[in-house]
């Protein structure tokens, strides 16, 4: 099923074709009207420059008038083997679309409702036929069976017309043209983002970048080093202040030569205030009882690290270099 972009915003349409994959572009005067351009025909040609396929509006309340504009269209530069003419359906319509057709153009006869103008539009030999799907329901009708009962004109009779889907308001639409084996659609900018999107997709795709940073990626990545470490001599207030500055529920504490005294966390603080008040504030770190941590090394895995977690069930590991700590691996690091 040919896949289009229905647009006249440049940006998106920029954005859109970078994909690579999309067959073309189909625009109206009311998208140009709204994107306030003044000059059509020198949108219609940057257009062109950009898209593999343009489908643009030739409007004339005649056929002779229709044919006109198609031919002073093409007369700017484009190229009819990339250039399809859009014309709402009617019997001057038609008209031109059997003349268009007749000369090498292409043609897409749209505002299709029901399947008596289907019909009249492949008779003429367009190359796309177009229901509105998304304004046909928008009035109670069943716009997907129309579409299905084009799809079978064309396959039953053998015409070379193509039915595109269009008026997609969402990504079911996209599955309901594909169910009903319509040759092709047109669907908005918004509409294209939300096609590939799935929650069971997005959730298993973090998760495997989260598996793959624990395989690859070493604790000294990630992990902290500013207002990780204390001295045993500060006090408890002095701790809390660093532990406020680093985000870290724990801090540790340290020897005079650096190494290992011990860790102090959030929970060791509120159990003391709960018992003994906020005297315990000013108290020295050292007079606390010495409670070593969990470590590991900064050229650990983070494989390793996640062991830890699990084994230990904390939130902190205290990372050393040469046996003395230089800093602290949050779990939350590892996401």
């Amino acid at each position: 099923m040919e896949l289009y972009l229905d647009s006249a915003n440049l940006p998106e349409i920029e954005n859109a074709f970078k994909l690579g994959f999309l067959t073309g572009l189909t625009t109206t005067p009311t998208f140009m009207h709204r994107e306030g351009y003044n000059d059509v025909d020198s949108v219609i040609l940057k257009l062109a420059k950009i898209v593999p396929i343009l489908q643009i509006e030739a409007l004339g309340r005649t056929a002779e008038e229709i044919i006109s504009e198609a031919h002073r269209q093409n007369d700017l530069g484009l190229d009819k083997t990339k250039t399809v003419y859009k014309i709402p359906i009617s019997l001057e319509g038609a008209k031109a679309c059997n003349i268009l057709r007749s000369e090498g153009y292409m043609v897409n006869m749209h505002l299709i409702y029901t399947l008596q103008q289907a019909y009249i539009a492949m008779q003429a030999g367009a190359t796309y036929v177009c229901p509105l799907v998304g304004r046909l329901q928008d009035q109670g009708h069943d716009a997907i069976s129309l579409v299905e009962q084009c799809v079978n004109a064309v396959n039953r009779y053998g015409y070379n017309s193509k039915v595109m889907f269009s008026s997609v308001r969402h990504p079911e639409h996209v599955r309901n043209a594909l169910n009903v084996g319509c040759h092709t659609i047109t669907v908005p900018w918004k509409v294209l983002q939300m096609m590939s999107q799935n929650n069971f997709t997005t959730v298993g795709t973090e998760q495997f970048f989260e598996d793959t940073k624990l395989m690859t990626s070493q604790v000294k990545d990630v992990f902290r080093t500013e207002n990780a470490t204390i001295s045993k001599n500060a006090t408890i207030n002095e701790a809390l202040v660093k532990m406020t500055l680093s985000k870290l529920g724990a801090i540790t504490i340290t020897e005079d030569d650096g190494s290992i005294y011990g860790i102090f966390t959030d929970g060791d603080l509120r159990r003391m205030v709960e018992k003994e008040g906020d005297s315990v504030l000013s108290r020295k770190l050292a007079t606390l009882p010495s409670k070593q941590p969990v470590t590991i090394d900064k050229d650990a895995y983070l494989i390793d690290s996640s062991k830890l977690f699990k084994q230990y069930k904390i939130d902190t590991l205290v990372v050393t270099a040469d046996g003395k700590p230089c800093g602290m691996l949050d779990i939350q690091d590892l996401l």
